[in-house]
C-alpha cells in the first residue's frame, strides 16, 4: 500500500509539473539550443524517466530542477546522436557550465515562456500554423487533440507541426522578445494566434465536441500567461476580457435540447457572473493604460451589450460610436457588418442597410453566413420579405452549424407571404 501511494504521489507530481511548469522548461531548453522539437523531445524523456525513478526513490525535493537537469543531458546526447559533427557553440549553450548559474529551485529558472509565444508566431512561422503550434509547445497538447480542435485530420496536423518546429530550427528563429520598436506588430500576431484558438473553441457552443470547447479554456489560459508576462500591454488586457465576456455568455447560448438562443433572448440568469467581474476588471485595467487597440473596443462592445440587456435597454448609440472607432481603426468588413445592425437600432433598418450596401462588393462576403443574416433581417424589417428569403437562403447554405441553421431557417419560414 505505501509502494502504491508512492506511486500515485509521483505520478501526481509529474502530472502536476506538465501543466505547471512544462512551458518554462521548454522555452528555456530550447532558447539555448535553438530547437524545439529537440527540446520537446529531451523533456519528454525526462519526465519518461521520471516516472520510472521517482516511484522507486520518491519525488526530489525540486523536482523542475530535477528534470531540467535530466533534460539537458539527454539534449546533449540527441543531438549528438542525430547530428554528425554538432557545433561546439550549440553544444556549450546547454552544457552544465553554462548553465550552472541555474540552480535546482524553479524560482530561479529564467521565465522564456514569452519569448517562445514570439517565437511560435515570428513571420517566418505560416499564419495557420501558429495557433496549433502555441497549443502544443506551450500547453503540450497532443497534434490529435489540436487537429480535432481544427477539424484537420491527426496525421496533416502532425505534419505542419513538424515543419513549423523545423522552420524555427533552420532559419534560426531566435527565442527572445522583440524590441519595443517591433513589438507592436510582433504583438499583433501572438494576439491573434490566441484569439485564433479561442475562436475554434467558441464556435463550438453546443459542446458536443470536447476538443473544440477545451481548446477555449486553453486560450484563455494562455491569454492570463499573456497578462501576467506583459502587464504593461492594455491590448493584452483587451483580448483577456473579450474571450472572458464571451465564454461567460457560453450556458445561454443553447437550449437544453442543443437548440441556438440568440444574444437578445438569452436568460442572463445563466451568465458567468464571476467571469463577467473578471472581464470587467481587465477592461478597466487596458483603458488605464490610455493606448485603444482592436481587442479593447471589441471588448467593450461586449461589455456595452451585456450590461444593456442587463438593464433592459442596450446603449446603441455608444455601441455605433464604438463600432465607428473600431471600422476607423481595422478597415474590417465583420465590424461594418455588426454596426448595421446597432445602426438599425439608432436610424433604422433603411439607414443600416443602405451602409451595408457600401461594401457589398467586396468578393469576400459572397461567402460569409454573417453578412447574409445581417442582410436578411434588415430587409425583413422593411417588409422586403423575398429579398429578405433568398438572403436567409443564402445564409442558410453557407452556415456549418445545424443548430444555427435551423434557426436561419425558422427565420425564413415566419416571413409574411
Amino acid at each position: 500500500m505505501g509502494d502504491q501511494m508512492v506511486q500515485e504521489q509521483a505520478h501526481n507530481i509529474a502530472e502536476s509539473i506538465a501543466r505547471s511548469s512544462r512551458a518554462k522548461l521548454v522555452a528555456f531548453l530550447a532558447s539555448r539550443s535553438g530547437d524545439l522539437a529537440a527540446a520537446e523531445d529531451a523533456l519528454s524523456d525526462a519526465f519518461t524517466t521520471a516516472l520510472t525513478v521517482w516511484p522507486k526513490e520518491g519525488a526530489p525535493a525540486n523536482p523542475e530542477g530535477w528534470l531540467l537537469t535530466v533534460a539537458r543531458r539527454k539534449l546533449i546526447d540527441n543531438l549528438r546522436r542525430d547530428r554528425e559533427v554538432p557545433s561546439s557553440d550549440e553544444l556549450e549553450e546547454i552544457s552544465d557550465s553554462a548553465m550552472s548559474d541555474i540552480s535546482a529551485d524553479e524560482n530561479s529558472l529564467p521565465d522564456r515562456r514569452l519569448s517562445l509565444l514570439f517565437a511560435c508566431a515570428h513571420p517566418a512561422i505560416d499564419h495557420a500554423i501558429r495557433a496549433p503550434l502555441m497549443l502544443q509547445v506551450v500547453l503540450g497538447l497532443e497534434a490529435a487533440q489540436i487537429a480535432s480542435a481544427f477539424l484537420v485530420s491527426p496525421a496533416a496536423m502532425a505534419q505542419r507541426l513538424v515543419r513549423a518546429k523545423a522552420k524555427i530550427r533552420d532559419a534560426r528563429i531566435p527565442f527572445r522578445v522583440p524590441d519595443r520598436s517591433e513589438l507592436p506588430e510582433r504583438l499583433d500576431a501572438v494576439l491573434d494566434s490566441i484569439y485564433a484558438c479561442y475562436s475554434e473553441g467558441w464556435a463550438e457552443a453546443a459542446g458536443t465536441d470536447m476538443a473544440r470547447r477545451e481548446l477555449a479554456g486553453e486560450a484563455i489560459f494562455l491569454g492570463r500567461l499573456l497578462v501576467e508576462l506583459l502587464p504593461e500591454e492594455p491590448e493584452t488586457w483587451g483580448l483577456l476580457a473579450l474571450m472572458l465576456y464571451a465564454e461567460a455568455r457560453r450556458r445561454a447560448r443553447r437550449q437544453a435540447d442543443g437548440e441556438f438562443v440568440p444574444f437578445s433572448q438569452q436568460d442572463c440568469s445563466l451568465w458567468d457572473q464571476g467571469m463577467i467581474c473578471e472581464a470587467d476588471a481587465a477592461l478597466r485595467q487596458a483603458s488605464s493604460i490610455r493606448l485603444i487597440g482592436r481587442f479593447q473596443l471589441e471588448a467593450a462592445i461586449q461589455s456595452a451589450h451585456i450590461e444593456g440587456a442587463q438593464a433592459g435597454a442596450a446603449p446603441w448609440t455608444s455601441i455605433v460610436s464604438l463600432y465607428d472607432a473600431l471600422v476607423q481603426l481595422t478597415g474590417s468588413p465583420v465590424a461594418l457588418i455588426n454596426r448595421a445592425l446597432a445602426l438599425a437600432e439608432v436610424q433604422g433598418p433603411q439607414a443600416a442597410l443602405k451602409s451595408l450596401d457600401e461594401i457589398s462588393s467586396d468578393p469576400r462576403l459572397n461567402s460569409y453566413q454573417p453578412y447574409w443574416a445581417v442582410r436578411a433581417n434588415l430587409l425583413a424589417r422593411m417588409g422586403r420579405n423575398d429579398e429578405a428569403r433568398r438572403a436567409y437562403d443564402l445564409a442558410s447554405g453557407l452556415e456549418f452549424d445545424p443548430a444555427v441553421r435551423r434557426y436561419l431557417e425558422q427565420l425564413r419560414e415566419s416571413l409574411p407571404r
